[in-house]
């Protein structure tokens, strides 16, 4: 995957780092105030990164809230189950 001069992974679409953002909370637990959060286009690359600062992403957020993103690591989980 590409990185930008700042290191950061690049998405090159909006669509893309949201994508990564909700990926990242189905294959990872983080604690509360740590991990990513939301998406920001970067000016030195002028492409999007993930952030672990600022305001909470709307659709992370509603994941969250409605369930979908518990919903969506289950499915892993039995993914992984599967596979072995």
């Amino acid at each position: 995957m590409p990185l930008c001069s700042s290191g950061k992974r690049i998405y090159t679409t909006e669509a893309s780092a949201v994508d990564a953002l909700l990926e990242a909370h189905i294959e990872f637990t983080f604690r509360k105030g740590t991990g990513p959060v939301t998406i920001y286009k970067c000016e030195a690359c002028g492409n999007y990164h993930l952030t672990s600062k600022g305001t909470m992403h709307t659709t992370l957020a509603e994941a969250l809230q409605n369930g979908k993103l518990t919903a969506l690591r289950r499915g892993r989980e039995w993914e992984q189950k599967v596979k072995k």
